[in-house]
C-alpha cells in the first residue's frame, strides 16, 4: 500500500520545495500517467495513418469505456471533451432558446460557464436568472432554497455545479434535480471537480448532462475531460467544433473533431489504475481529514470564517482572508505567494470579499499549509519580509 505524503510526493514532477495546496486548479499529473500518455504519443508518431484511422478508434471508445464504468455509466453515453468547460459549452450553445425562457444558475458558477450563458443569453434573447449563495453556508439548504427559490415557470435550463469551484462546496445535484424536474425544467451538471472526490453514480443523479474532469482529481493528463448525455438528451448536442460526423450521433460527432493529440484521453485507464491501487475511500478519507482540519486552524489563526461547514466539502475548502488583505488585487497576491513564497493557492472574490481555496491531495502534508499562515501572516503592515 503506498504512503500518502512524501513518499508518494516521488510519483509526481512537483517541484522540491514547494507548497502546492492547489490540486484543484489544474491537477497534477503522476509520472506512471505520464509515461503512458507518452507511450501513445509515441505510437502514434511512428504510423500516424495507421494509428488515427485504424487504432485510436476502439482505443478511444475502450478509454470511454472504462471511464464510464467508474462513473456507474454505459461506454456510449460518456464522450471526451477537453476540459468540463468545453462540456458545458457544447450543451450550452446546441440548446434551442428563444426570448423569454430562463437559465438558472448560482452566484458560485464557475465564470467560464457564466460567460458562456451570457453568450447564449445574447444570442437567444434568453434570461440568465443566478441564485445568491450567501458565505458561510451553515447546511444545505442554504444550498438549496436559494435554487428553489428561483425556480420559475420559465426555467428551460439549471445550470448546477456539483462541486463549486471557488469554494468547494458540494451541491446536492440529485435533489435539485428532482426539483428541476418536476417544474419541466432540464438539468446541465458541471462536474469539474466531482470525479475523484465524490463517488459517482452518474445515471442516478437524474440529469440530463453531466461534463467532468479527468485532469484534476482521476489523475490524468492535462486537457482530459468528458461529458455524459442521458440517452434521451443526446440528440442535437453537437461538439463546438463541427467537423466530419455530424449528423452521424453523439459518440460520431465528438469522437472526431480534427486532427489532435489523443494521447490525454487514452491514458485515463491508467489514471484510473494509480488511483485504484491508492484506494478511492482511503484517498477521500485522507483528504476530507486532512483539508477541514488545517481550513479549522488557518480560520482561528486569522479569525476568519470558513465557507461552510466540512460535511458539506470533500477536498476544497475556503477560509476568508484576514481585514488587511482584503483590499489587494487577488491576482497579485496569488502570484506574490506563489513567485516569492512558493505557496500556490487560488485566491477568489466572493460576495465583495477576498478568500483562498486550499486543496488536499495525497501528496500534501500538514508543513504545506503551515508555511500558507507563514506566509500570509508576513504579509501584515509593518512587518519585515525576509
Amino acid at each position: 500500500m503506498m504512503r500518502f505524503g512524501k513518499p508518494l510526493r516521488r510519483n509526481f514532477l512537483l517541484e522540491r520545495g514547494t507548497a502546492f495546496l492547489n490540486h484543484g486548479s489544474f491537477g497534477a499529473t503522476p509520472r506512471a500517467v505520464l509515461a503512458a500518455a507518452e507511450r501513445w504519443r509515441v505510437r502514434m508518431e511512428a504510423s500516424p495513418d495507421r494509428f488515427l484511422r485504424y487504432v485510436m478508434p476502439d482505443a478511444l471508445r475502450a478509454a470511454a469505456g472504462a471511464l464510464a464504468r467508474f462513473l456507474k455509466a454505459k461506454g456510449d453515453d460518456i464522450v471526451f471533451v477537453e476540459n468540463a468547460t468545453s462540456g458545458m459549452n457544447a450543451v450550452l450553445r446546441s440548446l434551442e432558446l428563444r426570448r423569454g425562457d430562463e437559465i438558472l444558475a448560482t452566484t458560485h458558477t464557475y465564470n467560464a460557464v457564466r460567460q458562456t450563458i451570457r453568450e447564449v443569453c445574447r444570442r437567444t434573447g434568453a434570461t440568465l436568472v443566478e441564485a445568491r449563495i450567501v458565505l458561510p453556508v451553515g447546511n444545505v439548504s442554504d444550498l438549496v432554497s436559494p435554487i428553489e427559490q428561483k425556480l420559475s415557470r420559465r426555467t428551460k435550463l439549471v445550470v448546477l455545479d456539483h462541486i463549486a469551484s471557488p469554494t468547494g462546496l458540494i451541491f446536492p445535484v440529485k435533489r435539485l434535480a428532482a426539483r428541476a424536474r418536476a417544474r419541466g425544467a432540464k438539468v446541465l451538471v458541471g462536474g469539474a471537480h466531482a470525479p475523484g472526490q465524490l463517488e459517482l453514480d452518474i445515471p442516478s443523479l437524474g440529469v440530463d448532462w453531466y461534463a467532468g474532469n479527468c485532469h484534476k482529481w482521476l489523475f490524468a493528463p492535462k486537457g482530459c475531460g468528458f461529458l455524459w448525455a442521458r440517452r434521451g438528451a443526446q440528440a442535437g448536442i453537437h461538439p463546438p467544433v463541427i467537423s466530419h460526423g455530424y449528423g452521424k450521433g453523439f459518440k460520431e460527432e465528438f469522437d472526431w473533431t480534427g486532427t489532435r493529440d489523443f494521447s490525454a484521453w487514452l491514458a485515463v485507464p491508467e489514471g484510473l489504475k494509480f488511483f485504484r491501487q491508492l484506494g478511492p475511500g482511503r484517498v477521500r478519507s485522507h483528504n476530507h481529514r486532512l483539508v477541514t482540519q488545517k481550513a479549522a486552524e488557518i480560520s482561528d489563526a486569522w479569525n476568519m470564517p470558513v465557507d461552510g461547514a466540512p460535511e458539506l466539502h470533500d477536498s476544497l475548502m475556503a477560509i476568508r482572508l484576514p481585514d488587511f488583505l482584503q483590499r489587494r488585487d487577488p491576482r497579485l497576491l496569488m502570484r506574490e505567494l506563489l513567485m516569492r513564497h512558493r505557496t500556490v493557492v487560488p485566491v477568489v472574490q466572493i460576495g465583495g470579499g477576498l478568500w483562498v481555496r486550499i486543496s488536499a491531495q495525497v501528496y500534501n502534508v500538514p508543513a504545506d499549509y503551515d508555511r500558507l499562515l507563514e506566509h500570509v501572516q508576513g504579509l501584515r503592515p509593518g512587518r519585515r519580509r525576509k
